[in-house]
């Protein structure tokens, strides 16, 4: 397997994302969840009939969160966590980011819940997901309604309109593989 990654790593990575679209393409059939909060009219808005959890001003962009991750004391740089499936966040993720997830089970939930648990409400969050178009993503939407819930008061979602790998990893921003 070693090998077949380390000869043909963009080929793996397609077949990374093709699962993941199927993954999202049987979420899509699931019902939605339905938010209390008003939707924001912002790139990579939820499918019709589904509401987000956040206000734009819950939200940041790649290229934002690449400079707050990069400035400044460690103390001040946003915890991130990833809420996408196992096999995406060991594929590849966010340098640095904490893998709790996926934010469309139950057992996800449950983990981002008891991990959240012990921090501080006041801590510099972003979840994310980017296992497929975000109008689409069965994770990101469930997890952040999970955080808010639990009263973090600077908690943001990463928008990654189109999937962790063309908003993120294809543009150069830091990026690590494996577990932590």
């Amino acid at each position: 397997m070693n090998e077949l990654l380390k000869s043909h790593p963009s080929r793996i990575f397609g077949l990374i994302v093709l699962v993941a679209l199927l993954v999202c393409g049987v979420a899509l059939s699931l019902p939605a969840r339905r938010s209390t909060a008003l939707p924001s009219p912002s790139i990579g808005a939820a499918a019709p009939g589904v509401s987000d959890p956040w206000t734009a001003a819950e939200t940041v962009q790649s290229l934002a969160l690449v400079k707050e991750l990069s400035a400044g004391k460690a103390a001040n740089r946003p915890t991130v966590v990833c809420v996408a499936p196992r096999f995406l966040y060991e594929g590849g993720h966010i340098r640095g980011a904490v893998y709790h997830g996926p934010g469309s089970s139950p057992q996800g939930l449950d983990d981002l819940r008891k991990w959240a648990q012990h921090i501080p409400r006041s801590t510099n969050l972003v979840v994310y997901c980017g296992c497929c178009p975000l109008d689409h993503c069965p994770n990101l939407r469930p997890a952040f309604q999970a955080l808010y819930s639990m009263g973090f008061t600077h908690l943001r979602a990463l928008l990654l309109p189109t999937n962790f790998y063309t908003d993120w990893a294809s543009k150069g921003f830091p990026t690590e593989k494996g577990s932590k």
